[in-house]
């Protein structure tokens, strides 16, 4: 029997090179797999729990469909779609909202870390954690379960989500029948940490990311950025710097680490920016043209509301 892997992507900000090497290709390597049937969803609206702003919202969703395109995910493999064309998700949120104790959310990492965050602060336990961000941990589970999931490709910081989905999947089961698949996650143990410019990982809090598709003439300017030391250029340099994992990445074999930093930073520019073009050139052109991923995006809702239509007469079923 065919396995199902799913896959959501949180719609928030701009991708960034790190989140290339560290998420979106080896997703895309995944939804690749010969004997899966693959789903890839925008969750737009668990990205509200972050994003109050519509237009920050669309342009979001816009930027990550179509970078995931670009960057290769075939959508006659994969079912792409937005969460929020397909309501039948939304609806099992609600039925099984009602069936998951609350203990059970007080519980989720997400919950307790903003918890902890107020408590830290002497702010109510509760100051500015809305509804969304608590039942976050539903909404997630009604993702997976609507599409028969058997595998979610998740970092080890989302693994508890999988298994909450899995305990509220066996309650309903042992109480209605049969009607869900017990997902499991599938936890990538080389995650690559990329570094960012200052040499922390790569993230947007730190301000130190290179933007995925920015120009040539942008991405030779952050590189030239790179926080280097005052050593020879004859000198060995530390093969764990940022300049020389980013060129391993990208070129597939090691940069000689005998070299000034001048010189390794314009090897490591031309590198990337050969490497990177050709997707640059189809991200614009799909963000200038985005009809044609609205096009992928609603044909992937319709063959994802199939599955989910079913599912969800299942479930309908079973509380008659």
């Amino acid at each position: 029997m065919k396995q199902t892997v799913l896959t959501g992507i949180k719609c928030t900000g701009t991708p960034h090179v790190g989140n290339y090497l560290g998420a979106i290709a080896p997703a895309i390597a995944r939804a690749d797999m010969a004997d899966a049937s693959s789903y890839f969803f925008l969750a737009d609206y668990h990205a509200l729990n972050q994003i109050k702003d519509a237009r920050e919202l669309q342009q979001s969703v816009r930027e990550i469909a179509c970078t995931f395109l670009a960057c290769g995910l075939d959508p006659k493999r994969t079912v792409f779609y937005r969460q929020s064309d397909v309501p039948e998700v939304f609806e099992l949120s609600t039925i099984l909202g009602n069936m998951t104790p609350k203990g059970l959310m007080n519980r989720a990492h997400s919950y307790k870390a903003a918890v902890q965050k107020n408590t830290d602060a002497g702010r109510d336990v509760d100051d500015d954690v809305n509804i969304g961000l608590y039942t976050y941990p539903i909404l997630m589970a009604a993702d997976i379960l609507i599409m028969g999931t058997n595998f979610v490709p998740v970092g080890q910081d989302q693994k508890q989500h999988i298994e909450m989905t899995a305990d509220i999947a066996k309650s309903f089961n042992a109480v209605f029948g049969n009607t869900f698949t017990i997902p499991k996650e599938i936890i990538r143990e080389d995650v690559a940490i990329i570094p960012g410019l200052d040499g922390r990982k790569m993230s947007k809090s730190y301000n130190n990311t290179i933007p995925l598709f920015c120009s040539s003439a942008e991405l030779l300017k952050l590189i030239k950025r790179i926080e280097t030391d005052s050593s020879a250029p004859t000198d060995p340099k530390p093969t764990d710097h940022m300049i020389f994992q980013l060129y391993k990445h990208f070129a597939g074999t090691e940069m000689n680490n005998k070299i000034g930093w001048g010189d390794a930073k314009q090897k490591l520019f031309d590198t990337m920016d050969k490497f990177i073009t050709p997707m640059r050139d189809k991200y614009n052109h799909l963000m200038a043209n985005y009809h044609e991923v609205e096009k992928i995006l609603d044909d992937g809702a319709a063959r994802a509301r199939v599955v989910a239509r079913d599912m969800i007469d299942r479930v309908r079923q079973c509380l008659k």
